[in-house]
C-alpha cells in the first residue's frame, strides 16, 4: 500500500453540539443506575440530546458552517459532501442530499456512509480523500452525525448511558507536496452483538463484546495503518480515535505504549456519539490550531458489525 498520489488535508473542522445536557445524576433519577457506575464503566458524567424538532440534517448542517468559515470556501465551492450517520432523517431521502439542499451547496454531489455506525465517519473520510484523487473533486466537506437518542430504548440503563447525539465536520482539500494520506487499513466481523435487528427497535449491544473486540482490533489497526503509512507509531503525534468509552480509549493507548495526552478525549463531557466522535476528538485540536504542518496522525474507529478502519495523515 502506497500513499494517496494526490495530497489531501483538512483544511477546516467544526463541531455541533445540541444544547440540552443530560447529566448521570438526570438519568439516575429513572434507572438503576448511579453517577458512580456510570462514571467507572464509561468515564462519561454527561452527554447531548437532540430537541425533538429538530434532524441529523440539522445537526450536519450547523456542524458544516464553522469548518467551511475555517476552510476559507463556501457551499457553493464543494464538489462533494459525504454524510456518515447510523440515524439518518429517514431512509428516502438522502441525508446528505437534505443537508446539501439546506448548506446552498449547489454543486455537490451527495454521498451516505450509512452501515458502518460509529465507524462511518472514518469510513466517510477515505472516501472523501479518494474522490479528490480525480479531476472531478477539489474540495469536499465530509460529516459526521448521529442522535443515538433516538434509537435507544429510554428504560435501558446500559445503552442509555453510553450514548449522546452530536455533529462533526471537515473540509478536505487537495495539499502540497509532503502531505496526504499515507496509509490505511480497514477490517470486519460480522457480528449481531451491536445492532437496531428492525425499522423502529431499539439499539442493543452486548458491553462484553464491544470491549473484547475494541480493545484487540482498535490498536492492531492502528499499528497497520503506521506501518503501511511508514511512521512509527511512537512518532505520530495526534491520535483521533473512537469515542466510546474512556477505559476502552485508555486500554488501547496503553497497549500501544502511547502517551495519553496524544488522544484528546471527548467523551466523558458528550458520551459516545456515534459516527461524530472522532470528528470532536478532531476539532479539539485542530479547531485551537495545534495541529502543525509536518505533523501526523490517526483516525480510527470501530462501529457495529463489527467494522473497524484507520487513517493516517499527515498534515499539510
Amino acid at each position: 500500500m502506497t500513499a494517496l498520489p494526490v495530497p489531501v488535508a483538512i483544511t477546516g473542522t467544526g463541531v455541533h453540539l445540541p444544547p440540552q445536557v443530560v447529566t448521570n445524576a438526570e438519568l439516575a433519577a429513572t434507572l438503576d443506575t448511579s453517577d458512580e457506575w456510570i462514571v467507572s464503566r464509561t468515564g462519561i458524567r454527561a452527554r447531548r440530546r437532540l430537541a425533538p424538532d429538530r434532524a441529523t440534517s440539522d445537526m450536519c448542517a450547523a456542524a458544516a458552517h464553522p469548518a467551511l468559515a475555517a476552510a476559507g470556501v463556501s457551499p457553493r465551492d464543494l464538489d462533494a459532501i459525504i454524510v456518515g450517520t447510523y440515524t439518518y432523517d429517514q431512509p428516502l431521502p438522502s441525508t446528505a442530499l437534505i443537508v446539501k439542499e439546506l448548506l446552498g451547496a449547489d454543486r455537490a454531489l451527495p454521498l451516505d456512509v450509512t452501515q458502518a455506525a460509529c465507524a462511518n465517519g472514518v469510513q466517510a473520510l477515505f472516501l472523501g480523500a479518494h474522490l479528490l484523487q480525480t479531476s472531478a473533486a477539489r474540495t469536499v466537506l465530509v460529516l459526521a452525525a448521529d442522535c443515538a437518542s433516538r434509537v435507544t430504548d429510554p428504560a435501558d440503563r446500559t445503552t442509555r448511558v453510553f450514548f449522546g447525539d452530536a455533529a462533526g465536520a471537515a473540509v478536505l482539500t487537495r495539499a502540497a507536496a509532503g502531505a496526504g494520506l499515507l496509509g490505511w487499513d480497514f477490517g470486519s466481523e460480522l457480528s449481531y452483538d451491536v445492532e437496531i435487528p428492525a425499522a423502529g427497535e431499539y439499539l442493543k449491544m452486548n458491553g462484553r463484546a464491544v470491549w473484547n473486540t475494541a480493545t484487540r482490533c482498535l490498536p492492531d489497526s492502528i499499528l497497520r495503518a503506521a506501518d503501511h503509512a511508514g511512521v512509527p507509531v511512537e512518532e505520530i503525534t495526534h491520535f483521533f480515535l473512537h469515542q466510546a468509552n474512556l477505559n476502552i480509549l485508555t486500554a488501547a493507548l496503553d497497549k500501544l505504549s502511547i502517551p495519553r495526552d496524544r488522544a484528546p478525549i471527548t467523551v466523558d463531557t458528550l458520551g459516545n456519539t456515534g459516527s461524530a466522535g472522532v470528528f470532536t476528538a478532531l476539532h479539539t485540536r485542530f479547531g485551537s490550531g495545534a495541529v502543525s504542518p509536518g505533523d501526523t496522525y490517526v483516525v480510527s474507529s470501530i462501529g457495529a458489525g463489527f467494522q473497524w478502519g484507520t487513517l493516517c495523515f499527515r498534515h499539510g
